[in-house]
């Protein structure tokens, strides 16, 4: 069912569809206030319908959301990737990691390859980013990443910057 997912791998990591075996890691995620950034605290019925909305974007739009695993271990560290539904101005490039995977440049290396990647083969280039304005970590990765702050504006009734990526398929 999850064929359609492209895997897109770096020296040290690999992007990839969900597997059955992420979810544990998952639902604690969800179940913690970290999840906030992301619409968080989630039970565990609604993060596995989480994991389900990610295969079932590749499967109706083509593109989605990849999970991150460390290459070596298949070890599930976060996600990256092009997310639309309703409600979204349009396409977003998101992303989140685990907090074993913070410090590393493990969000970077990630979310760089899944901009390339979906810039290059999903006609998704240019795209933004929903960032909280209080979340000082994503809006110093998405300048890191040379995006620019667009705008501020309302999403999903809560503030947030909205910051625009730089065309990569040029």
């Amino acid at each position: 069912m999850t064929d359609h997912i492209p895997v897109v791998e770096t020296d040290r990591l690999r992007l990839r569809a969900p597997h059955l075996d992420d979810l544990p890691t998952l639902t604690g995620f969800y179940g913690s206030e970290r999840s906030h950034w992301v619409g968080g605290p989630l039970d565990a019925r609604a993060a596995h319908r989480s994991m389900l909305s990610v295969i079932g974007s590749w499967a109706l739009r083509g593109y989605g959301l990849w999970y991150v695993a460390d290459k070596d271990s298949d070890g599930f560290l976060g996600w990256a990737g092009i997310i639309f539904a309703p409600g979204w101005h349009e396409p977003e490039l998101g992303w989140t990691v685990m907090e074993e995977a913070e410090g590393k440049g493990i969000a970077f290396e990630a979310v760089s390859t899944a901009r390339n990647y979906a810039a290059r083969h999903l006609g998704q280039d240019g795209v933004i980013s929903y960032i909280d304005p209080e979340n000082t970590r994503s809006a110093a990765l998405a300048s890191r990443l040379g995006a620019t702050l667009e705008r501020e504006d309302t999403f999903l009734d809560h503030p947030v910057h909205i910051y625009r990526h730089p065309k990569e398929a040029a």
